[in-house]
């Protein structure tokens, strides 16, 4: 693969994973590119209740995301194949003077592929300014769990939004092309983000999209209950045609945030695979 172009070495990260299904039926790595700062793990099989699923951390050698870094990630299932993936820790994205940092995003699942995408917290930090471009293929009998959680800044540092922009977008289609779900967050704290209707005084908010069988959408969304409380509150949409599931999670902690967004994730495996998703390690 012929990588060469004029950016300085560290600004444009990139990955590329494949994974495939084994002839035992296990799910592997088979292929694997990376480019500084980006670090990928080898593959573990540590998930007692789905020992054939290969569990992957995405890590950064270059400390926070700076002004003017470009990352892509290529993603991509087989059919039949399953992955679990997350990153080593919260993704810092660092004060700027005006200018952006950017996340493109292409993930590809084949027919009955499996994907649970579940990383940490994205920290935007004082005049921070954060694109997040997401492109999702979907076989019609595959199953994708898809996660990404923000907070207001770092509130240690009495940056609770002071970040200038957030601008996320996703769009998910068929093989064929068809339109499933499409839609894009522009963020600006300058804009009574904090107000009734907004925020609320919250400060970590996460968005949640499902896709899988019909069947299996019914079944899970028939179990999920809004909830509107002090610390935390969900909300739930489900997308036409029964394609999948929508939910909205603000908080004042990120560990009541995420253990949530796990608690769904769990529910979704259990109608798919038959087991529940482990509990979280202590040190995470």
């Amino acid at each position: 693969m012929n990588t060469a172009d004029n950016t300085p070495h560290g600004k444009r990260g990139e990955l590329r994973m494949h994974f495939e299904r084994d002839n035992e039926g296990r799910s592997i790595l088979r292929e694997l590119y990376r480019r500084a700062p980006i670090i990928v793990q080898q593959a573990l099989y540590f998930d007692e209740n789905m020992p054939l699923l290969p569990c992957v951390y995405i890590l950064s050698a270059g400390g926070p995301v700076v002004e003017g870094d470009n990352y892509s990630h290529h993603i991509s299932l087989g059919n039949g194949a399953c992955a679990h993936i997350s990153t080593g820790a919260a993704t810092k994205v660092a004060q700027m003077r005006g200018g952006w940092a950017q996340l493109k995003q292409h993930i590809s699942l084949g027919e009955e592929a499996y994907l649970e995408w579940l990383p940490e917290a994205t920290i935007p930090c004082a005049g921070a300014q954060y694109k997040s471009v997401c492109e999702v293929e979907v076989a019609p009998s595959a199953t994708l769990f898809y996660a990404e959680c923000y907070t207001s800044g770092r509130r240690f540092f009495e940056e609770r939004y002071r970040y200038r922009r957030l601008d996320l977008s996703m769009r998910i289609t068929r093989p064929n092309g068809e339109s499933v779900f499409a839609e894009r967050q522009l963020i600006e704290p300058s804009v009574e983000i904090e107000s009734v209707g907004v925020m609320a005084g919250m400060d970590i908010f996460s968005s949640v999209v499902i896709i899988a069988p019909p069947h299996i959408t019914l079944s899970l969304y028939s179990s999920i209950e809004p909830r509107l409380e002090k610390s935390i509150a969900l909300g739930v949409h489900l997308l036409p045609h029964d394609e999948g599931i929508v939910c909205r999670i603000v908080g004042r902690a990120t560990t009541d945030v995420k253990s949530l967004t796990r608690t769904l994730c769990s529910m979704l495996r259990q109608r798919v695979q038959g087991v529940a998703l482990p509990e979280e390690f202590v040190w995470r």
